[in-house]
């Protein structure tokens, strides 16, 4: 099994404890959090592995580069803590594994990884994704949302498998090199967590919104702006790979939106609170969704923008009933195609 690429000399160096003090869930006092931080480097019980709401955020507020969110979850695993309920967390781990039914087939770049959103083939249409093909399936999921259970081990054993197979069975065959990442998850994957544990991947993943920026570029002179003002709701596996953030403000001004300025945007953006009910801590879910959607009205948008499909499945309704309309960034920008 790979290593973390975790230097615990420089965590214990660093004056800021930046991921412990920014977390807006864990709430600690400076001395208090470089004395848990060193039970968590030591591999001692200690507050963060019981608290930690898996929201990953702690990996893009480490001013270092040091993976403190992976060397959480590899603690969680490592003491025996189970964020998610024992019976739920297995019944997961067995319904998501590897069915082996995967065969070669012919395909065209771009190639767009849908992971386990298969349903969601259907929606990457018209101009936009004139070209395309798709691939989906058990036998490519990426298997990172086990980070929200506790669950290093599992994603350790699979994604080597996984990564074969996207490049044995789908890419080589095609002569493709580069895969489009439809979740931010799977890019997270295979940018971050690959590289924090030496895994190496034998071709280029693209995120999402780089492809639907360049091939808006492409289609500019068919775009009509929408002129709305929305909020984006920043999916918690975009935390593994911040620098594409920028691409929701290089869309948005492309398709005449404006990003309404939030207080829980960027950095400071809240789960979901899919990952928290699953997990059954049923109170933090009702608060930080209250406070995520007030946010949003407070803003006076008209639309919620997502990206990860779990989060539209956990927070549409409920921004739909506040007058809100929710909509995937992909259909946004189909729509200005198409205005």
């Amino acid at each position: 099994m790979h290593a973390l690429a975790y230097d615990a000399e420089l965590c214990a160096r660093c004056e800021t404890c930046d991921c412990l003090m920014r977390c807006q869930y864990l709430d600690f006092g400076l001395a208090e959090a470089r004395e848990q931080r060193q039970r968590l480097i030591r591999g001692e019980d200690n507050v963060v592995v019981g608290g930690c709401v898996t929201c990953y955020a702690c990996e893009e507020y480490c001013p270092h580069g040091n993976h403190p969110f992976y060397l959480i979850v590899e603690r969680q695993e490592q003491l025996g803590i189970h964020p998610v309920p024992k019976p739920i967390e297995r019944s997961q781990v067995i319904a998501m594994e590897p069915k082996g039914t995967i065969r070669s087939r012919e395909l065209t770049a771009p190639l767009i990884d849908l992971c386990s959103f298969g349903m969601f083939k259907g929606s990457l249409r018209g101009r936009l994704f004139e070209g395309t093909s798709t691939v989906a399936g058990l036998d490519i999921f990426c298997n990172l949302m086990y980070l929200h259970f506790a669950r290093h081990s599992t994603i350790a054993e699979r994604l080597p498998g996984i990564i074969a197979n996207l490049d044995e069975y789908y890419l080589r065959p095609n002569g493709i090199d580069e895969v489009v990442c439809f979740h931010d998850e799977c890019y997270g994957t295979f940018t971050s967590w690959a590289a924090a544990y030496g895994l190496a991947v034998p071709f280029r993943p693209v995120h999402f919104f780089d492809f639907l920026h360049r091939r808006l570029l492409g289609l500019a002179g068919e775009i009509q702006p929408l002129g709305l003002k929305v909020a984006y709701q920043r999916p918690c596996s975009n935390r593994l790979c911040p620098q594409t953030d920028k691409f929701v403000d290089d869309i948005f001004a492309l398709i005449g939106v404006a990003r309404a300025a939030r207080e829980h945007d960027h950095e400071r953006a809240l789960c979901c609170g899919g990952p928290l009910e699953v997990q059954q801590r049923f109170d933090l879910v009702e608060d930080i969704q209250h406070r995520n959607i007030e946010d949003m009205r407070a803003a006076g948008v008209s639309h919620c923008v997502f990206n990860c499909p779990f989060c539209l499945w956990t927070l549409g309704e409920k921004v739909f009933k506040a007058g809100i309309v929710p909509v995937m960034m992909s259909d946004l920008c189909q729509r200005a195609l198409s205005a």
